[in-house]
């Protein structure tokens, strides 16, 4: 921190006393990741005089990695040729995520600046929807034939490989451009110039279609350990490829979606510091509103049971232990069903083996915490007390931990995102149940008939 500290106060110097040459000095060789940090610390002005002096080369990279605010903040300062500049020098994906997230009139002016072969790419990606594979995609990758000896394919690596996201990977195509393999570049270098690319492929690769969710992409790249992932259309044909920096891109906004979601609060547009007071507001109030509903049953099963907790009113003393238990398996049991389903580690056709799993966990738990809740039960309020509130308890955990199971399996088949089945949305549900068990041994053993 010291160190970025004294860099800014370096280049607030430098460009006070307007020496050009030894700030461009200063950044050359700079990381863009720690360029983008240092010019999001500094005021506007300075900005985008810091920006101007940076090579046209580091210059889209830094772009591509300042956040949304100080991007559209930055290219409203920028002249039109520097805008035109920066958008050609941008790559196909970052440019498109780039357009997509500005306003409308703020887009068109941007497409105004693009080259008719850059405004032809950029319409195309657009036309895939918003979280789809297609816009994440970037058609630069290096293909060659199967036919082609390997020295011409290096050569041909040589010419493309200077525009192309990445040259890890190599992709081997037929002639209406179907994907036939994917190899790896190390294969290219050690094997003979005159032998032939079909001699090194082994047609063992991993595609995505374009239209397919982009957190499939995340899954195959995680689960395959891959850098770059083809992406074709209907009939195998190669659209283009979405790198694995893309994804981890992706893989945060989802990871910070579900827990946003599991919190039952809708996910925000923009980082928490970038939204405002009302839109916190909104994202929060509708769930809580709704929850307010479900609380209100809970409180409904109390005004019914109002004879059973009257006759004996030790039985209050236990309702907070049973709620806190209930709601405490049931969002454990759901916590890990929803990780489950994120990661692909459980698909949503083998429930039924999950919830068998949750069966014999929960009889476990309910016994162990029935158990002490008995014990406690006892030295408040005699053995019938303890035996109600020992049953309530084995009850309350076996069946709060089915629904913490359930509902993240229905909420998939019904085609919704299983992280909706929240921490607060499962808490209040269990409390329902709890009190609806708890209540109802209650008045079968306590209440004098």
């Amino acid at each position: 921190m010291q160190d970025a500290e004294a860099i800014l106060k370096r280049i607030t110097e430098l460009i006070q006393a307007k020496n050009w040459t030894a700030l461009r000095e200063l950044m050359r060789g700079r990381p863009a990741p720690d360029v983008t940090a240092l010019m999001t610390d500094m005021d506007k002005a300075e900005r985008v005089l810091l920006f101007r002096i940076l090579p046209r080369e580091d210059a889209s990279a830094v772009f591509s990695h300042l956040e949304p605010p100080v991007r559209d903040e930055l290219i409203r300062e920028l002249t039109g040729e520097e805008t035109r500049r920066l958008l050609s020098d941008l790559r196909p994906d970052d440019r498109t995520e780039l357009l997509s997230e500005m306003p409308g009139q703020a887009t068109q002016r941007l497409v105004n600046f693009l080259s008719p072969a850059d405004l032809k790419e950029t319409r195309w990606l657009l036309g895939y929807p918003e979280e789809s594979v297609g816009r994440l995609m970037t058609p630069d990758y290096v293909a060659v034939r199967p036919d082609w000896t390997v020295a011409h394919a290096l050569e041909h690596i040589r010419n493309r490989g200077r525009d192309s996201e990445t040259v890890d990977v190599v992709y081997v195509t037929d002639p209406s451009w179907k994907l036939v393999d994917a190899v790896e570049l190390r294969k290219f270098i050690l094997a003979e110039p005159a032998s032939v690319v079909r001699d090194m492929m082994d047609y063992s690769y991993t595609s995505l279609p374009a239209f397919d969710d982009r957190e499939k992409a995340v899954e195959l790249i995680q689960r395959y350990d891959l850098v770059a992932l083809p992406v074709v259309d209907s009939e195998g044909v190669l659209l283009g490829i979405v790198t694995v920096d893309d994804v981890m891109d992706v893989a945060q906004e989802e990871t910070t979606e579900d827990f946003q979601k599991t919190a039952a609060v809708s996910p925000l547009r923009q980082s928490y510091s970038e939204s405002g007071i009302w839109s916190l507001y909104g994202r929060r109030i509708v769930w809580l509103a709704a929850l307010l509903g479900v609380n209100l049953a809970a409180a409904g099963v109390i005004a019914l049971y109002e004879e059973t907790l009257t006759s004996a009113i030790t039985l209050a003393f236990f309702i907070p232990l049973l709620m806190g238990s209930g709601g405490n398996v049931g969002t454990q049991s759901a916590t890990l069903i929803v990780r489950a389903l994120a990661v692909g580690d459980v698909d949503a056709d083998r429930w039924l083996w999950a919830v068998g799993r949750e069966l014999v966990v929960g009889i476990a738990l309910g016994l162990t915490l029935g158990i002490m809740g008995w014990t406690l039960g006892l030295f408040k309020g005699g053995m019938q007390i303890a035996w109600v509130v020992g049953a309530a308890m084995v009850a309350v955990v076996i069946v709060t931990n089915l629904i913490g199971a359930l509902v993240p399996f229905l909420l998939s088949k019904l085609g919704f995102d299983p992280a909706v089945a929240s921490s607060p949305l499962i808490t209040s549900v269990s409390d329902v149940t709890c009190l609806t068990i708890y209540f109802a041994i209650a008045t079968r053993y306590v209440v004098p008939g």
